[in-house]
């Protein structure tokens, strides 16, 4: 009996998927719910798994075709045994080691598994044994950064010595003992078109920059109460909820009582109409090895700094593996972005359209400022708001950053309502 296997039903919002990757080739035994194909939209990467146990026995269409729900993907040989002479996972056959014992072929699937479709085309492309790669993320998985590096640290293997020149004659001059032009390492270039979530991202970039007035506003923080709360509470709080107490709650916190105070900041444009939301869903950029995604908290207003915690690291995980839905991805009123992990001291973000507003937060450094008249040394931030100034005036912009900084630095403002 002959299964068809479908491209699921893609979100209302989503026209169409590319197809990124084949895990299964024709001929080879497939069990039920296991990944066959990835199929990459504008946001998320979605699986097709397999509707039953039995044998790949046609594949429809190849790597980068853009199919729509409800084509026919293969079709599956329910039952039927494994074709003789299946091939290895096309992976190590890229790279020249393809599996000829069971004991491999096992090894060989295994390997495959842990690789993000990112990693997995940068391998075939440079011919790369995955099975060399050490994994950094959960359960071994290997991310493109992974193959990059490994990569840059076999490009970075030192060359042959200087040779010595003639007795009496010192060493030859580095001008002489460089090789012809013709003998030296490629100066390679790669042209590769864009993932469907780098184009997006690209689209929406530019979108916001031709659409919106923008401008950004910035002020600094004292984080020294946020830090000595953290402090005083990060064991009994990881303990209690089993997730530890970071940044992004105070300031998802800090933004919703903000938003509370300015409206405008929270709605967005809809031809010449002003939509005031009045409901706070704070989008939470995520950076993943395709691209920066944001997913939503919703309601953040009424969220506890443990539920905030831990949808954030929900979030960052299901994210970096491919896993987070389109739902969690649409319809966020206002965004926050930390370049400081990545140690970015001061940046001017671009909003997230067709919302109207966007906190950055940065790097904290231990600076100099005058409290009372004395100079001291303070953890501070520097914080960033880029908003539309075809809807939000500069006094609001100003006075939205002016309530972030009150309620952390005086975190007893959140609790209180003031």
């Amino acid at each position: 009996m002959t299964i068809e296997v479908r491209v699921p039903q893609l979100p209302e919002s989503v026209a169409d998927a590319t197809l990124v990757s084949w895990h299964k080739q024709p001929g080879d035994a497939v069990a039920r719910d296991e990944n066959l194909v990835d199929l990459e939209t504008d946001k998320v990467v979605l699986e097709v798994p397999a509707p039953a146990a039995g044998v790949l026995k046609e594949i429809k269409f190849k790597d980068g075709t853009v199919v729509t729900s409800g084509q026919v993907l293969a079709v599956i040989e329910e039952r039927a045994a494994a074709l003789p002479g299946a091939s290895a996972p096309a992976i190590l056959a890229a790279a020249g080691g393809a599996a000829t014992t069971a004991n491999d072929a096992a090894k060989a699937e295994s390997v495959a598994a842990k690789l993000s479709p990112a990693a997995k085309r940068v391998v075939e492309e440079n011919k790369v044994d995955p099975r060399s790669v050490a994994g950094s993320g959960r359960d071994g998985r290997v991310s493109k950064s992974d193959v990059v590096n490994y990569l840059s640290a076999k490009d970075a293997t030192p060359g042959p010595a200087v040779p010595p020149g003639p007795a009496g004659k010192g060493p030859v001059p580095a001008a002489a003992a460089l090789p012809a032009s013709s003998a030296r390492t490629a100066r390679a270039e790669q042209r590769v078109p864009m993932t469907r979530l780098r184009a997006r991202i690209a689209e929406r970039m530019v979108q916001a920059q031709t659409t919106q007035a923008l401008l950004t506003s910035f002020n600094e923080v004292d984080l020294t109460a946020v830090m000595e709360l953290r402090a005083r509470y990060k064991d009994s709080f990881e303990k209690q909820h089993g997730v530890k107490l970071g940044f992004m709650s105070f300031f998802t916190k800090a933004c919703a009582e903000a938003l509370k105070k300015f409206p405008s900041v929270n709605a967005s444009v809809d031809g010449n109409d002003i939509v005031y939301h009045e409901y706070f869903d704070i989008g939470v950029a995520v950076s993943t090895d395709r691209g920066l995604i944001v997913p939503v908290l919703r309601d953040a207003d009424v969220l506890s700094f443990a539920d905030i915690e831990k949808s954030i690291g929900n979030f960052a995980a299901r994210a970096r593996a491919g896993s987070i839905t389109m739902e969690e991805l649409t319809g966020g009123t206002f965004t926050i972005t930390n370049g400081g992990v990545f140690g970015s001291l001061l940046s001017t973000p671009i909003v997230n359209s067709p919302q109207s507003a966007i906190l950055g937060m940065h790097k904290i450094q231990d600076r100099a400022v005058v409290i009372d008249g004395q100079v001291v040394v303070r953890p501070m931030m520097y914080i960033a708001l880029t908003y539309d100034h075809r809807i939000i005036d500069g006094r609001e912009a100003v006075l939205f950053l002016v309530t972030v900084k009150q309620c952390l630095e005086d975190p007893a403002r959140m609790v209180v309502g003031i």
